[in-house]
């Protein structure tokens, strides 16, 4: 049996990667702990105020912060990043890391018992001695040492890359250790899963509105397949079964909100996701671009995204570039 200690004294690049992602994976125990308890921790229901994006907190979103607060304390961390706060907040600037997180991606699903996730991305320092500054964390996602996720659903699960693979782990509760159970997740290229919030069909550009169209017309179309709808509506359960059985998560450019044209965060999302899902020989871009290539101008950027098996992102791809008006 692998525990994640074990992996990671065997695998992480250095012995600070090595503390802080135990140190998130730790809170992530503590996390499962309350989701576990539900209402019986007092953690359902709204937070009474709203978080830097305008959107309203949940109770665990505002806790979940709190227990993330760890990584200040860990001497190997010079900052951290959270979409719930305005600015990141310096740490310890001898530190050598930067952390980036999303405390509870997912959190409307928690008050009808769906599954929610923790994501965290992991950068270089480059300024150890002072103090950080929202301007450290502006690096391409390419730049990334280390990204996963905690997916607190019927187990709790850590999907990680540290290295060029992703590996994943589950939470054993009697022993309350991470134990290995997948050691080189791949995707498959061809899928016929897809996922995307088809409400907002109206707002979409028109090459996203023809993709979706050829796939709801399945073997009568150009496709010459059928395909399946899939939609957990929290990125975490999205990409996780991608992970485990291929398939395409899009959250697309639209007009709904001038303000927010993609909705996924960058930094907190998309980055660490793309990570994994390249890794595991999938691909992630905002349509047309590679997502871990783009430079960051803010630590709150939102981006569109479209991620998972290589060819299907591909597709998109080609009908983004190529479309004209018809």
């Amino acid at each position: 049996m692998t525990t994640l200690a074990n992996y990671l004294n065997a695998h992480a690049s250095n012995p600070a990667l090595n503390d802080v992602i135990t140190t998130v994976t730790d809170v992530g125990k503590t996390i499962s702990q309350l989701l576990r308890k539900g209402a019986l921790a007092d953690i359902l229901g709204e937070a009474g105020n709203q978080n830097v994006q305008g959107e309203e907190q949940k109770k665990l979103d505002v806790l979940a912060n709190d227990l993330l607060d760890a990584l200040a304390k860990n001497s190997h961390c010079a900052g951290v990043a959270s979409e719930e706060l305005d600015d990141a907040a310096p740490a310890n600037a001898d530190g050598s890391l930067l952390v980036l997180f999303d405390p509870l991606d997912g959190s409307s699903n928690i008050d009808i018992n769906m599954a929610v996730g923790t994501i965290f991305s992991i950068l270089p320092y480059q300024r150890q001695g002072q103090t950080s500054e929202n301007s450290d964390f502006l690096q391409a996602g390419n730049q990334q040492l280390a990204a996963g996720y905690l997916l607190y659903g019927t187990s709790t699960v850590l999907a990680l890359t540290i290295t060029d693979n992703v590996v994943m782990f589950s939470l054993d509760p009697d022993t309350n250790d991470y134990v290995l159970i997948e050691e080189n997740v791949t995707i498959d290229a061809d899928t016929s899963e897809y996922a995307i919030n088809a409400s907002n069909y109206r707002y979409w550009r028109a090459p996203m509105q023809q993709y979706i169209d050829e796939l709801i017309a399945g073997k009568t179309g150009v496709r010459g397949r059928d395909f399946n709808t899939r939609w957990v509506a929290a990125m975490v359960g999205d990409v996780h079964r991608i992970l485990c059985r291929g398939g395409l998560f899009t959250y697309p450019f639209d007009t709904k909100d001038a303000n927010k044209a993609g909705k996924l965060r960058l930094m907190y999302e998309a980055n660490p996701m793309s990570l994994l899902i390249e890794r595991a020989g999938g691909a992630a871009t905002d349509a047309v671009n590679r997502i871990l290539d783009i430079a960051p101008t803010d630590i709150h950027q939102r981006v569109p995204v479209v991620l998972g098996s290589k060819n299907e992102v591909e597709y998109v791809k080609n009908l983004h570039v190529n479309y004209t008006d018809k």
